[in-house]
């Protein structure tokens, strides 16, 4: 009886968890654009979640990046076709924790952004083109070959040179 139960707690695990990871291919490309601005750029300035906002739709114009917000964001390496913990475009989607919001006020503000981005392209071009940004507090090695486009909020923006 005690193994029947361990192994049915394993299935609804594995079942829990593969839904999770795969309910993601579902939102809509406005929900990946606040999940996104949510994760990224919550508690900054309206500026800030812009900004981060227009990288995303940054990147979904660009030959180099997927061709869908939802593409862009979760975009990762991936192995048995679940995303490589650390080793994505945004560190959020492969860091081990919910990607459920939790702070109502912080999804509700960033729902916000990315309505008006997503329907109204409000402040599009805010970022000048770029593809990449990270918060002011690192300095990853990327960077190096990046022209700066400049700081707004917690974060300083970059477009590649290609």
């Amino acid at each position: 009886m005690k193994n029947l139960l361990i192994v049915i707690l394993v299935c609804v695990v594995t079942i829990w968890t593969v839904q999770t990871v795969h309910s993601k291919e579902v939102y809509s490309e406005e929900e990946c654009l606040a999940l996104n601005v949510y994760h990224e750029a919550r508690g900054e300035s309206d500026a800030g979640q812009y900004a981060v906002a227009d990288v995303v739709l940054n990147r979904v114009d660009s030959k180099h990046y997927p061709d869908s917000i939802c593409g862009v964001v979760f975009d990762s390496k991936r192995w048995e076709g679940y995303p490589v913990r650390n080793k994505c475009q945004f560190s959020w989607y492969c860091d081990g924790k919910s990607d459920a919001p939790t702070d109502q006020d912080a999804w509700h503000k960033a729902s916000s952004v990315a309505y008006e981005m997503y329907n109204y392209n409000r402040f599009r071009g805010l970022t000048e083109g770029a593809t990449h940004y990270h918060t002011h507090y690192v300095n990853p090695r990327w960077n190096r070959n990046m022209k700066l486009i400049g700081t707004i909020g917690d974060h300083i923006f970059y477009l590649e040179k290609r």
